[in-house]
């Protein structure tokens, strides 16, 4: 009963996402199930921090990343402040435990001179589906919108007139993201053409729609990116989280404040921006190796 009213708390209050909700259900599900059989333990509040250090070397132990383990933790320390907070324990085991450090991944992204060859070389077809697909990659080049914030977006969301959108973020947190002529006029020509070419179905106030006329759908994007991405670069990862890091890396490498960006991509506090200065770094040092005679 007390999960229950924690993942009603987290997803009504706290408006967290479906997919975070998801997730918390889980890692609270292994977590109980652990206690149960190591610890023949049904009761919360019988939990101490020796029996949840012992969970965390057990994920350790079947090569969990330390990434998942952390938020694994980040879970159980949410789940115990909203149980102290609700009285139901007195004393929080999780304050005696400490994250595993994690190794700061630097986010991969597709060089400028690909992605400019993807767009000014690359054919994608004069039909719907090939207008379609081009606009959804220059979104997310030209924005760094997340995919759930384009499969989300309507037609009340885009201001042409204004070169500026409108996407609803985490925590439906709103933010406002300009957009230049070219994107300007790349969506025109698909609102030309989906006028001319599409079914008009319950699913029209959405922007982006299928040829039938329904809304567009994560696995359909994930193919989309993955196929164009595939004909310019070998990354192993071609998702659509990788053109916004690319967006992100292009944008700082041009001379953008970190503060800009940070906006533009909706991150809520500025060390989350940060792991992009690394690829400007590795940029200045081939720079650098590149320009010095003694380099």
């Amino acid at each position: 009963m007390h999960t229950v009213n924690f993942l009603r708390y987290i997803q009504f209050e706290k408006r967290y996402s479906s997919k975070t909700v998801i997730a918390y259900q889980n890692d609270l599900s292994q977590f109980k199930e652990f206690i149960i059989q190591e610890y023949s333990i049904q009761n919360i509040q019988s939990v101490t921090h020796q029996m949840i250090r012992s969970w965390i070397v057990s994920l350790a132990s079947k090569s969990i990343s330390s990434r998942t383990i952390n938020r694994k933790i980040s879970t159980l320390k949410s789940y115990y402040k909203f149980l102290q907070k609700e009285d139901i324990v007195h004393e929080n085991p999780m304050v005696k435990i400490i994250s595993p450090k994690m190794n700061k991944k630097i986010p991969e992204f597709i060089a400028k001179e690909k992605m400019d060859f993807l767009f000014d070389d690359v054919s994608f077809g004069t039909e719907f589906e090939g207008i379609r697909d081009r606009l959804i990659i220059e979104l997310f080049y030209f924005t760094g919108m997340r995919l759930s914030e384009l499969i989300e977006l309507k037609h009340k969301d885009i201001d042409l007139n204004n070169q500026r959108l409108k996407v609803l973020g985490k925590r439906n947190k709103e933010r406002i993201i300009p957009f230049s002529n070219a994107l300007s006029s790349s969506i025109s020509d698909y609102k030309q053409v989906r006028e001319r070419e599409v079914e008009q179905t319950d699913s029209t106030d959405y922007f982006f729609v299928t040829k039938k006329g329904k809304k567009i759908y994560e696995k359909l994007v994930y193919q989309v990116v993955n196929s164009y991405l595939g004909k310019v670069s070998t990354l192993r990862k071609k998702s659509p989280h990788v053109l916004r890091h690319t967006f992100a890396t292009h944008m700082l490498n041009n001379g953008a404040d970190l503060n800009a960006i940070k906006e533009i991509l909706g991150h809520a506090n500025l060390a989350a921006t940060q792991i992009y200065t690394h690829n400007t770094v590795e940029k200045l040092k081939t720079i650098y190796k590149q320009a010095h005679p003694r380099a």
